[in-house]
């Protein structure tokens, strides 16, 4: 049976937000300042990710100091340089002569439509990371309109007119000694449902209401078809970006395919999902420290990271000219 877990229950892991709500961009880091096994699998067709090849299982390296999710699309990634700035500051890293090269990894979602144009820099991410190790284990990690989800949206079939916001959720579960913690900040191209198939945020109708997403689906691709637009080569309007932290001891090779499985989440909660214009992307951290079946890892994962998705809607707040689902839950 699983039962609730949270990021105390992960010691050996620092997490913290950054964000200028203003400008609608922020960035979330997850640090293992003695290292940790990674993984990644990316599924949408337009990734803005840092490093990712090195988490290939075939490659050398093996351990990672940090993982990085951000906003300001490929701007973005300048947020981990900030971020091995930091932890080559606290001695953390590879030993090279006198220098320290900490291994850091990461992926952006696209949130430049939102706030002031102004996207997370080395400076923000370095304030992330001093904020990872500010904040106490037994302190919550904030969700909602913060970090790498301060300016995620979701329901953008129709144009981010029709949109809602959403942010960063957060979802811990445990089996015995296993825990895993998901975090994720969604800004889908289509909607959210809750674990009874309703829809909870996506692309509002007329009335304000949120619409069935394969109907708007549908209107979209009319729209597109009438208007003769072939297939955009600009920047991804959206990305789902989300990790999995695990005190589990498993490899590189097991924490990708945990990755892979975790994407299962993504589809169970949000629809359309991985199409062309995402870049949705599902790290696994693991720390090494409980022997466990990666299959029993992954299936941890994923209950968590669908729960996490949920979430991201549920704690975001109205901002930037869009609604919310806890707005539309008052007015029904």
């Amino acid at each position: 049976m699983f039962r609730p877990a949270t990021l105390a229950d992960l010691p050996a892991f620092r997490c913290g937000h950054a964000q200028d709500a203003q400008a609608g961009t922020g960035c979330t880091v997850f640090i293992a300042p003695q290292g940790a096994t990674c993984g990644v699998d990316v599924r949408g067709g337009g990734p803005a990710t840092r490093e990712t090849d090195l988490l290939r299982p075939e490659n050398m390296i093996e351990t990672v100091h940090a993982v990085v999710l951000s906003g300001g699309s490929a701007y973005g990634l300048a947020a981990s340089t900030g971020v091995m700035d930091e932890l080559a500051a606290r001695n953390i890293g590879f030993s090279v002569g006198e220098a320290r090269v900490p291994i850091v990894v990461g992926a952006c979602l696209f949130d430049l439509l939102v706030g002031k144009n102004a996207h997370p820099d080395a400076a923000l991410g370095r304030t992330a990371c001093a904020a990872a190790f500010d904040r106490s284990a037994a302190e919550p990690l904030a969700e909602g309109n913060v970090g790498a989800g301060c300016g995620a949206s979701v329901g953008k079939l129709l144009g981010p007119e029709q949109a809602m916001k959403s942010g960063v959720g957060i979802c811990g579960l445990r089996a015995g000694d296993l825990v895993a913690c998901a975090i994720v900040a969604v800004n889908a191209l289509g909607n959210v449902c809750d674990q009874s198939g309703k829809w909870i945020a996506g692309c509002r109708g007329a009335e304000g209401d949120i619409m069935a997403p394969l109907d708007a689906f549908a209107l979209m691709a009319a729209a597109q078809a009438a208007e003769g637009q072939a297939a955009q080569g600009g920047p991804c309007a959206n990305t789902t970006i989300g990790i999995v932290l695990t005190n589990a001891k498993i490899t590189k090779a097991q924490a990708t395919k945990v990755s892979s499985t975790v994407h299962d989440a993504y589809a169970r909660a949000i629809k359309p999902v991985h199409t062309s214009n995402d870049g949705d992307t599902v790290f696994t951290f693991a720390s090494g420290e409980i022997t466990a079946l990666p299959d029993t890892v992954a299936v941890l994962g994923t209950e968590a990271m669908q729960g996490a998705i949920v979430r991201a809607v549920q704690q975001a707040e109205a901002a930037y000219g869009l609604p919310a689902a806890r707005n539309l839950a008052q007015t029904r």
